[in-house]
């Protein structure tokens, strides 16, 4: 990945999103909000009880996903994501995305906010960030 891109896709911004259809298996794509928290790629949305969206279903059953940059350059970035559903590793990116957004209601999303983390292969931060304590790691 070359050093424009890079920097592009650490900004946060919103993005598209392919997805695989669990079912039926065509690419589907959405607008979202990626966000960027030191180098870690993430993307949540509002709380929402009652369901759980389409999106986060596909990415269980299928987590290759393309990243379609579209602000300050174009570019389709492959990459994998992964559902978090720990609440330990849940908090500091909730609370990121809530402080971003000026929400309050951090139980709320902590509780029912769809939550991915991507990698992306060929992106090397300029430090590694221990995902459980949101720190740069010593040895990893």
């Amino acid at each position: 990945m070359d050093d424009a891109i890079r920097t592009a896709l650490h900004h946060s911004q919103v993005i598209d999103l392919t997805t695989t259809g669990r079912r039926t298996g065509q690419r589907r794509r959405i607008e979202i909000f990626l966000h960027d928290d030191d180098g870690r790629l993430f993307i949540t949305g509002i709380p929402r009880a009652d369901r759980t969206r389409d999106w986060i279903y596909n990415i269980a059953a299928d987590p290759s996903v393309v990243v379609h940059l579209k602000q300050s350059i174009l570019a389709d970035i492959p990459a994998t994501a992964r559902v978090v559903t720990d609440p330990d590793e849940r908090l500091p990116l909730i609370e990121v995305a809530a402080k971003r957004w000026g929400r309050t209601d951090l139980a709320n999303m902590l509780q029912h906010s769809p939550l991915i983390v991507l990698s992306v292969d060929g992106d090397t931060p300029n430090h590694v960030v221990d995902p459980l304590h949101h720190s740069p790691a010593s040895n990893i």
